[in-house]
């Protein structure tokens, strides 16, 4: 095949763990064009992998006329898959559980991702079958297929900030919603027990999070170096890429720091379907921290999570300096 379309139009930790399946798809088929079709702010992510030829910003769908024999609707939208069926791309591959799949594609996949114990990143791989890939692939080796070598500059203001002498580590202590909770003065405990002399902190967010965090970022110590709201993703993805490590939630920085072979400590409730096993970051260096148990409460109160709430700064401090 010439070319084929990867389809995955939501968040970026969604999208990093999209693409070890260009890595794969590149293995097996090294001269075909990967078109990614995705949200425009996850641009500057997609734009890091060496898999990925060209991408497509879904709200221009209408003015893109494709070329491609094969598309994979990863995260399935029904204008999308009734786009591929108007411009007849031959292969258009989706999982069978949503009725519209049955009228515009016509390579279905069995796959139940909010039941099942696969990580997001293995359940991807399952649509890969109707190409002809097997999907019987370690986390370990899954790991391997990022690809995202072409890093952007990182700004003069951020390069002034990084001290070679200390460790570098971000805190990103919101998930916008994308994930639950561990809570801010969880955060403040941690930072206030890094030694200064050993660890150079920053503490990242987007704009949204500066009023929310203003009084919080005020009480913080002085040698904190305090970010929020004044990067673009790809002076994060640049800061990452220096830094030796990062703490949060479930989140898109997360998982880059994780794709880029960092120190990456992840903090996760034990509920299905957010729990570790689907979506704890996979690199090298990626570890996760979390409590064993059989949570039904928490699920009725997202906003005061008692698994998170139970987890101690002192769990995350051993994850950092073990």
């Amino acid at each position: 095949m010439k070319e084929i379309i990867i389809s995955r139009t939501d968040a970026i930790g969604d999208v990093i763990l999209t693409l070890p399946l260009c890595g794969i798809l590149k293995k097996h088929f090294p001269d075909t064009k990967i078109t990614f079709l995705g949200q425009a702010y996850t641009q500057p992510v997609i734009e890091t992998c060496e898999h990925i030829n060209t991408f497509v910003d879904v709200k221009n769908l209408s003015q893109y006329t494709p070329t491609a024999e094969a598309i994979i609707h990863v995260f399935p939208q029904k204008h999308i898959l009734k786009w591929a069926y108007s411009h007849k791309i031959p292969i258009r591959v989706c999982t069978y559980s949503r009725i519209y799949a049955w009228i515009y594609a016509n390579k279905l996949v069995r796959l139940h991702r909010k039941n099942s114990d696969l990580h997001e990143a293995q359940l991807n791989l399952k649509l890969l079958k109707p190409l002809g890939i097997s999907t019987d692939y370690t986390l370990e080796e899954i790991s391997q297929y990022y690809g995202m070598t072409k890093i952007p500059v990182l700004p003069d203001f951020l390069k002034n900030k990084i001290d070679t002498s200390k460790q570098n580590w971000i805190i990103h202590p919101t998930s916008q919603g994308s994930a639950r909770e561990w809570g801010l003065a969880k955060y403040k405990a941690l930072i206030t027990h890094l030694n200064p002399e050993q660890y150079n902190i920053f503490i990242t967010g987007t704009e949204k999070d500066k009023t929310h965090l203003a009084q919080w970022l005020d009480a913080l110590p002085e040698y904190v170096h305090n970010v929020v709201g004044k990067l673009s993703l790809q002076d994060l993805i640049a800061l990452i890429h220096q830094a030796d490590g990062l703490v949060a939630g479930s989140t898109g920085p997360l998982h880059i720091a994780s794709a880029l072979g960092k120190k990456a400590v992840g903090i996760y409730p034990p509920i299905h379907p957010m729990h570790p096993g689907r979506w704890k970051p996979i690199g090298q260096k990626a570890q996760f921290v979390s409590i064993e148990k059989d949570c039904v409460t928490c699920k009725k109160t997202p906003q005061n999570c008692l698994c998170l709430q139970s987890i101690e700064y002192t769990a995350v401090l051993e994850k950092i300096t073990g």
